[in-house]
């Protein structure tokens, strides 16, 4: 099965999981806590019938592919296709009212990010790539159904650029040193966001997004996402994001190269 293939099962998958979670969204619902003690990290019952129904669509279309959910846990996942589901990516944001929250669809090959999409079902915006091409889908300014190609913008010097993480009180303890140092060069930095911070990124908003402690289920799909519109996604090193960790991305290669020498300073 080739790319379209691909890409329309996943519009599939978007559909069908936004339709299970946007009943919840602003309604009166519980979250349970699942840090045992630690730093409050919810789940909710969206969460969980988002996911369940992607990962049947999955099974029954794909018996031979592996999954990876961040509810669910992994299954197959040395498959040479494999599946990685964040059904609601940014869930502290959902629990708030907040829309900026997604579900995160992405496939992997051989180890190796090769499609993506964010689905934001309540504003109506699909983010997708594909490490070529990435485009956004959604309702335009005139209220009609629009699409356009995601392009990063260039931003040469920390000093020009916007940087944002999801909040640093959730970085790493080793990491949140190193992410000030570049914090206190950029001309703008902006807190929240989580999946849609690198979606800003894609479409030319933003310039950096800089985190720590992330799973694979919370990048692999934005990186398709992210080179498709021209920009670079890396883990603190260098090497490649797939594996969650630390992680920076930039819209510019330039910027990328400046703020991975302070970080590793």
């Amino acid at each position: 099965m080739g790319a379209v293939d691909f890409a329309r099962f996943v519009d599939e998958l978007a559909r069908a999981s936004g339709e299970a979670i946007l009943p919840f969204f602003r309604s009166h619902f519980g979250a349970e806590d699942k840090s045992r003690g630690g730093v409050f990290d919810p789940v909710t019952e969206a969460d969980r019938a988002a996911e369940s129904i992607m990962r049947r669509m999955i099974e029954e279309a794909f018996p031979a592919h592996g999954v990876i959910g961040e509810e669910f846990g992994n299954k197959n996942a040395d498959a040479d296709y494999v599946w990685v589901l964040d059904p609601i990516d940014g869930t502290k944001s959902f629990i708030s009212g907040l829309p900026v929250w997604g579900t995160l669809i992405g496939l992997q090959h051989k180890g190796q990010p090769c499609y993506g999409m964010m689905h934001q079902p309540f504003t109506r915006e699909r983010f997708f790539g594909d490490s070529q091409a990435s485009t956004w889908r959604g309702i335009d300014r005139h209220g009609k159904p629009g699409e356009r190609r995601l392009r990063t913008r260039a931003c040469e010097s920390l000093s020009q650029a916007t940087l944002m993480t999801t909040h640093p009180s959730l970085l790493t303890q080793e990491t949140r040193a190193p992410y000030a140092r570049v914090e206190e060069q950029v001309r703008l930095s902006r807190y929240g966001g989580d999946c849609y911070a690198y979606c800003m990124l894609a479409s030319g908003h933003v310039d950096l997004v800089i985190e720590s402690g992330l799973k694979p289920y919370d990048i692999v799909a934005l990186v398709p996402i992210i080179e498709g519109a021209g920009g670079i996604i890396t883990d603190w090193q260098g090497g490649s994001a797939a594996n969650g960790g630390a992680i920076i991305a930039a819209g510019d290669r330039r910027l990328h190269e400046q703020a991975l020498k302070i970080l590793n300073g």
